[in-house]
């Protein structure tokens, strides 16, 4: 079977053996999969990754112990738990510390014909959504996350920094949610797709507002951005960070501390959350959709998707 390889920096494309199915785990026909940032990141560094990478995905299931999932569209949760240790048996098998995740940390990921996970990560789509709608279902959770760490007041204004994938659907999900969203990008073109569904938009200068708004979420990707989202962010104000890089973060502490901000990290969220949302016409995904390759084509692929502007770039067998 065709699969993708990632290592110091490098993609290639190359046949492996179909993998071996352990009890308990389902094998997955790759129907569609996407690049996200976070490959990106593996791609320059991240995780010193060597691997196949790919976690956002819609397979069909080729093989199950549970006879019910065979033939069916799933989308599947990435982080592979023990199920055993305390983080597990609080519902927080994300940050099991003997976890493995998909296409990121010892898993075999999702760009290959043919990949395993656990029956119990899967996710069954509902026949109504299009794959290639369903394959955002990974990255709409994440952004969904957002709501299950932080009490956000009903109606509440929420500034959102950041144009790219993630930054558009944390937008969206918000907006969707009641809340008062102000986007700030610096792309127009990816600001209409938010602004269509009924976000406000500003392209951002080279100032932005200051002490400005009590939620803030930072998902511009820019290891610099952390500052200015810091800066637009309200004494007691909380600011969520969304954006993974590779690499440290320099930024100066001192008006954190002063103006007493929280700080919450925001990684991958339920899937519980976003299904339903790919439902709900006030989200725009398909818009978001920039090209489309084969598997073997994934060196073209990856080059797309890191140029400038581009945003989704989907995958297929």
């Amino acid at each position: 079977m065709f699969a993708v390889h990632l290592e110091k920096g490098a993609v290639t494309v190359g046949q492996n053996p179909v993998p071996a199915r352990p009890e308990g785990f389902a094998l997955l026909r790759l129907l569609c999969a996407g690049i996200c940032n976070t490959d990106l990141e593996l791609q320059r560094g991240y995780y010193d990754f060597a691997g196949v990478p790919g976690h956002e995905f819609i397979a069909e299931v080729a093989e199950a112990d549970s006879g019910e999932l065979v033939g069916r569209r799933v989308a599947g949760e990435i982080n592979v738990a023990c199920t055993r240790c305390e983080w597990c048996r609080r519902g927080l098998g994300r940050h099991c510390p003997t976890r493995t995740v998909l296409g990121i940390v010892n898993q075999p990921g999702a760009f290959e014909e043919f990949f395993v996970l656990p029956e119990r990560n899967l996710h069954v789509i509902p026949d109504g959504i299009a794959t290639e709608r369903a394959v955002f279902t990974e990255p709409l959770a994440a952004a969904c996350e957002i709501l299950d760490q932080v009490a956000i007041p009903a109606g509440a204004a929420v500034a959102v920094l950041g144009d790219g994938k993630l930054g558009l659907l944390v937008a969206q999900v918000l907006n969707a949610r009641g809340y008062r969203v102000h986007q700030f990008g610096r792309h127009p073109e990816k600001l209409r797709i938010t602004a269509a569904a009924g976000v406000t938009t500003e392209v951002a200068g080279e100032t932005l507002p200051t002490a400005a708004y009590d939620w803030v979420v930072e998902a511009t990707g820019n290891p610099e951005a952390l500052r200015q989202a810091a800066a637009m962010t309200r004494p007691r104000g909380t600011l969520i960070l969304k954006s993974t890089v590779h690499g440290l973060v320099g930024i100066d502490t001192a008006g954190i501390i002063v103006n007493e901000l929280t700080l919450v990290g925001s990684r991958c969220g339920r899937f519980e959350a976003s299904l339903p949302l790919l439902q709900d016409s006030r989200i725009h995904v398909e818009e978001m959709i920039s090209a489309r390759y084969s598997l073997t084509e994934a060196p073209q692929a990856f080059e797309q998707a890191a140029r400038r502007g581009t945003l989704k770039v989907l995958l297929y067998p």
